[in-house]
């Protein structure tokens, strides 16, 4: 039996840094001795609360179905948690549940996007943005950065990109790959671009307490209009090691979308896993801060030691140390500037394995996790270093 598939579904590209992984662990499981550096978890544990608590809902029937949006302990516990640490008063009817904040930004797209519209993507980008895009039926608009921005766009940038069709920029601060993050300064320029316009803000947030700067700030925290235009998206994959667990979440001022990204949910996923919520509350809370702060200066320490060793590899280079998140975006233009081919050759005759820059926008570069023990990252640079020297 033939069946013929959608086009908006023959349209997607499945995630490179899955395949990339997914191949590591192939090749793990055929006794080959591989390093990975692709994936882009936590290697620590889920703190013991998180355990806890979900342990205890699973033993006092809270195995039900919930409100499509999340249980009122888990919204409270949203709303407490963005009022406290980044000074947004949203209303727990402006807060929606998700399967991750991959599904919080999938559902915005969906209900933002008509055919035609366009969406502002800085370059390098996480992977799936253009994707669900294109999958709505929008025109990704790329704007490339370099590293004498470190990789973040300019007002005069956005400016210049802005058409009567622009409808979302997504903006991902701390950056996925390169770790760059706005400032408040820089946060401010591009709301005073946006003023007078209908554009939205899709902001992802979900590595902002891994950040080796300071406090973050939060986009939609920088001025009332930017708090109307804002969605903020985060969860608890990469800042409470939970990635499995699919806990992510998105709150907007505009009821209108909240409403429709409700109505998604309720067609497709209902409720996410109720023991997630559960185990979701004590992190909201901040009874697992502590734990995270271990992660986040144990992240930094392996950054430090990554930064100075890759520097030293003739041919690579990490112009500036990250700001936040958990990965270096290497520039590998030197010695091959077809990351792809690049990526793949390191993974077959090196057996590390990275994610190249051309899945992220940027070709001539890669992406390696230091979301791994540091004698696994010494033990890959040497290999690196040894790959590069007989290129």
């Amino acid at each position: 039996m033939e069946i013929k598939l959608s086009k908006r579904v023959k349209s997607l590209e499945e995630s490179i840094t899955l395949v990339i992984t997914a191949k590591a662990k192939e090749m793990k499981a055929n006794g080959i001795d591989v390093i990975s550096l692709s994936a882009g978890e936590p290697d620590f544990d889920t703190p013991k609360a998180i355990k806890d608590a979900a342990i205890y809902a699973m033993n006092h029937g809270g195995s039900k179905y919930t409100a499509v949006t999340g249980t009122p302990e888990v919204l409270k516990a949203i709303q407490t948690k963005l009022k406290k640490e980044n000074n947004l008063e949203y209303k727990t009817n402006q807060i929606l549940t998700n399967v991750g904040a991959k599904h919080s930004l999938f559902n915005i797209t969906q209900a933002l996007i008509d055919s035609g519209d366009e969406v502002i993507i800085p370059a390098p980008y996480w992977v799936t943005y253009p994707q669900i895009v294109l999958y709505a039926g929008g025109k990704p608009i790329i704007l490339k950065t370099d590293e004498s921005t470190n990789f973040k766009i300019t007002p005069e940038q956005l400016k210049n990109a802005i058409t009567p069709k622009t409808k979302l920029l997504m903006l991902n601060s701390p950056s996925n790959p390169t770790g760059a993050i706005y400032s408040k300064a820089e946060l401010e320029a591009i709301g005073e671009i946006l003023k007078g316009t209908n554009i939205m803000i899709a902001s992802d947030e979900i590595y902002e307490k891994v950040n080796f700067t300071g406090k973050f700030v939060a986009t939609a925290s920088i001025s009332q209009d930017l708090f109307k235009r804002t969605i903020t998206i985060n969860g608890l994959s990469k800042c409470g090691a939970m990635p499995g667990w699919r806990f992510g979440y998105m709150a907007s001022a505009n009821d209108d979308l909240i409403k429709a990204c409700k109505a998604l949910s309720s067609q497709s996923t209902s409720n996410i896993c109720s023991i997630t919520q559960a185990g979701a509350i004590p992190s909201l809370l901040g009874e697992t801060d502590g734990d995270i702060e271990m992660m986040r200066l144990e992240y930094q320490k392996r950054r430090d030691w990554a930064v100075k060793a890759i520097s030293e590899i003739d041919g690579l280079s990490v112009t500036n140390p990250p700001d936040g998140a958990f990965y270096l975006f290497i520039n590998c233009k030197k010695v091959d500037p077809d990351s792809l081919r690049f990526c793949q050759r390191m993974l077959q005759e090196a057996n590390v394995a990275t994610v190249p820059g051309v899945g992220f926008g940027m070709d001539g570069y890669f992406r390696a996790s230091y979301a791994t023990d540091l004698d696994s990252i010494k033990k890959a640079v040497s290999r690196i270093a040894d790959f590069v020297k007989n290129y």
